[in-house]
């Protein structure tokens, strides 16, 4: 029988290779667009075309989407704003439901982090009751003869309560 603290290791092991994984992925992601054109493409896919259904202003070509490409570029191209910056202009310009991906702070933070807290939540409420059946599967033993002569003598009793 192998003992149990080999039976887990493995489990750790590729834990540890997933998280190292991700954190790797994590630093080496790109910090985002290098050029004023790529700066102003990124921020287009973030805002909703305001007359179409599920396009953003870089997909879109209606007057609108290319108006607020057109701002965009400039605010760009000027260099004064930061990208929540101009968000946040194009928010209040346009109209509340311009942005497609929503803010990280406030409100929009809890829509974003409250259904990952009830998922690691989740998570570990199951891994809590595995590990207490497993335990209590573990406590449960084989029968002893006394269990046996005891279970023998209850069979034995007819329907009466008299034994034969």
């Amino acid at each position: 029988m192998t003992p149990p603290v080999l039976k887990r290791w493995p489990g750790w092991a590729v834990l540890a290779v997933v998280v190292v994984g991700l954190l790797t992925v994590g630093v080496t992601r790109d910090d985002g667009p290098r050029t004023p054109a790529e700066r102003a493409a990124a921020l287009a896919e973030r805002v909703a075309c305001p007359n179409c259904e599920g396009e953003t202003v870089a997909e879109s070509r209606t007057g609108a989407s290319e108006n607020i490409r057109r701002t965009i570029r400039q605010l760009v191209d000027e260099g004064q704003a930061s990208d929540e910056e101009i968000l946040q202009y194009l928010e209040t310009t346009f109209r509340q439901g311009t942005l497609l991906v929503p803010r990280a702070t406030g409100f929009d933070a809890l829509v974003w982090a409250l259904p990952a807290a009830a998922l690691v939540v989740g998570v570990a409420a199951l891994a809590v009751t595995f590990r207490r059946w497993r335990r209590e599967a573990a406590q449960e033993r084989d029968p002893t003869g006394e269990d046996r002569d005891l279970v023998a003598a209850a069979l034995s009793v007819d329907e009466d309560g008299d034994e034969p």
